[in-house]
C-alpha cells in the first residue's frame, strides 16, 4: 500500500503571511499563569546568559591579566545557567504535559518557545507531538516490514555510509546507527514504492534516529513525508524542487536584486547551493546543533522556515559574495558559511524570523509555475504530435514513390509491348 493510504491527513504545518518572533508579551499572554509568564521571562534572560557565559570563557582562555575577573564572571553564570536549565524543563514539562492546551490557545507561545529551541531532552516526545505522529497505525506493520526484502536495498546500504560519517553512533559498517537508519529506510521504501528511497532523506531519518527508537523514528518520517511536502520533494521527478527554487528566485530578486544580479551574472544558479537546503533542511550544511535548531522550527513551522534561513544567510553574506566570482562563491558556501553560527545560532533563527515572507504571494507563486509546466507539457505534447504526424506523412511519401516508381515501371512495359 502507498503512504497515502495511511490514516486521515492532518492540518499542514502553520504558515503565516508574516510570522515573525513577537517583539513583546504575545497575545497568549492571558493565557497564561503567572507563574509561566515568570518562566518565559527567565528564558529570555537565559539566552542572554548563554552568551555572556561563552563571552566570559573565550576571556579566560585569551587573557590572564583578566583570569580573576572572568572566573568570577563565568562561574556566576553558569550557577545562574543551573537554575535556568531548571526552569526550562518545569516549562516544557507543563507544555508535554498540557499538549493540547498550549497546541490551541497558546499558539504564538509555543512558536516562540521553539524558535528559542526545544530542550535536548524533550526533543523526541515534541516532535512527535507537533506532527501527530503519536499512536499511528504504521507503527504496528513496523516489525513486519523488516521481514520483507526491498529492491532498494543494495541503494539504500551504498547510502548509509555516507550519512553522518563522523557521528559516534553511524561510525563503522557494523554500528547500531547504520544498522536502524537501514531498517527505518528500508521499511519505508516499501510502504511508499512510488518514492522508495531518495539520496538526501537518510539524513533526516538520521537525525530522528538520533533522538527516539527506530519504531518511533519511522513513524514521524512517515507524517514528515505525508504532511510537511517533503514526499512531493523526494518523488523521482523531484517537481516539488524545481517550485521551492522557483520560489526562493522570486524572493532572492525582490529582497536581494542586487546579489540576483551578480549571481545571474556568474550563471551561478540557484539550484547549485539551495538544492541541498530543501532536501536535507539544512543537515548537511551546518553542525548538528545549528541544524537541530532549524529542524525544531521545521517541525512547526514547514518548509517555510528554509526560505527564511536561506535569506537570512544571503542577506548576511551578500556584501561578500558580490566581490567573488563563481568558483570564490562555490568554495564560500561550502567552507565559510556553514560555520558562521557555530557559537551562536539564536542570531541565524532571530535573522531568519526578520525575513519578508508572505504565504498568499507563495501560493500564487506555486500557481504560476504549474500554469509554466503546463504550458511546456502542452508544448511537449505538440511537439511530440508534430513528430509523429511528420513520420506518418515520411512513410506516407515513401509509400507514394514506391507505388508511382512501380506504376512508372508498369506503363513503360505496356510501351514496350505497343
Amino acid at each position: 500500500p502507498e503512504i497515502a493510504a495511511f490514516g486521515p491527513a492532518m492540518a499542514s504545518p502553520a504558515a503565516s503571511p508574516d510570522s515573525s518572533v513577537p517583539s513583546g508579551p504575545t497575545s497568549d499572554s492571558e493565557n497564561l499563569s503567572p507563574d509561566e509568564l515568570e518562566l518565559l521571562a527567565k528564558l529570555e534572560e537565559q539566552n542572554r546568559l548563554l552568551e555572556a557565559d561563552s563571552k566570559s570563557m573565550r576571556s579566560v582562555n585569551g587573557s590572564r591579566r583578566n583570569s580573576g575577573s572572568s572566573l568570577v564572571s563565568s562561574s556566576s553564570a553558569s550557577s545562574n545557567l543551573g537554575h535556568l536549565e531548571e526552569d526550562t524543563w518545569i516549562l516544557w514539562g507543563r507544555v508535554v504535559n498540557e499538549w493540547d492546551e498550549w497546541r490551541k490557545k497558546k499558539e504564538k507561545l509555543l512558536k516562540e518557545l521553539i524558535r528559542k529551541g526545544i530542550p535536548h531532552h524533550f526533543r523526541a516526545i515534541v516532535w512527535q507531538l507537533l506532527c501527530s505522529a503519536t499512536d499511528m497505525p504504521v507503527k504496528n506493520q513496523y516489525s513486519e516490514l523488516l521481514k520483507m526484502s526491498s529492491p532498494c536495498e543494495k541503494l539504500i546500504r551504498r547510502d548509509i555510509a555516507r550519512t553522518y560519517p563522523e557521528h559516534e553512533f553511524f561510525k563503522g559498517q557494523d554500528s547500531l546507527g547504520q544498522e536502524v537508519l537501514f531498517n527505518v529506510m528500508k521499511a519505508y521504501s516499501l510502504v511508499d514504492r512510488e518514492v522508495g528511497y531518495c539520496q538526501g532523506s537518510a539524513f533526516i531519518v538520521g537525525l530522528l534516529l538520533m533522538q527516539m527508537p527506530e519504531e518511533e523514528a519511522f513513524c514521524v518520517f512517515v507524517r514528515l513525508m505525508q504532511e510537511y511536502r517533503l514526499r512531493e520533494l523526494f518523488k523521482p521527478s523531484m517537481a516539488e524542487l524545481g517550485l521551492c527554487i522557483y520560489q526562493f528566485e522570486y524572493l532572492l530578486q525582490e529582497q536581494l536584486p542586487e546579489l540576483n544580479v551578480h549571481f545571474r551574472s556568474q550563471s551561478f544558479l540557484t539550484s547549485m547551493y539551495a538544492s541541498s537546503w530543501f532536501l536535507t533542511l539544512f543537515l548537511t550544511t551546518f553542525p548538528l546543533p545549528v541544524a537541530t535548531r532549524v529542524f525544531d522550527i521545521f517541525m512547526y513551522e514547514g518548509l517555510e522556515i528554509v526560505f527564511r534561513v536561506g535569506l537570512a544567510l544571503l542577506q548576511f553574506n551578500q556584501a561578500e559574495l558580490v566581490q567573488l566570482d563563481m568558483e570564490g562563491m562555490s568554495q564560500f558556501f561550502q567552507k565559510v558559511i556553514p560555520h558562521q553560527f557555530d557559537s551562536c545560532p539564536d542570531k541565524l533563527i532571530l535573522k531568519a524570523s526578520q525575513v519578508k515572507f508572505n504565504a498568499k504571494k507563495m501560493k500564487r507563486l506555486e500557481k504560476e509555475y504549474a500554469a509554466i509546466k503546463n504550458k511546456e507539457m502542452e508544448e511537449q505534447i505538440e511537439i511530440k504530435r508534430l513528430r509523429t504526424e511528420n513520420r506518418l506523412l515520411k512513410q506516407r511519401i515513401e509509400t507514394l514513390e514506391k507505388e508511382s516508381a512501380a506504376l512508372a515501371d508498369r506503363l513503360i512495359q505496356v510501351a514496350s509491348k505497343i
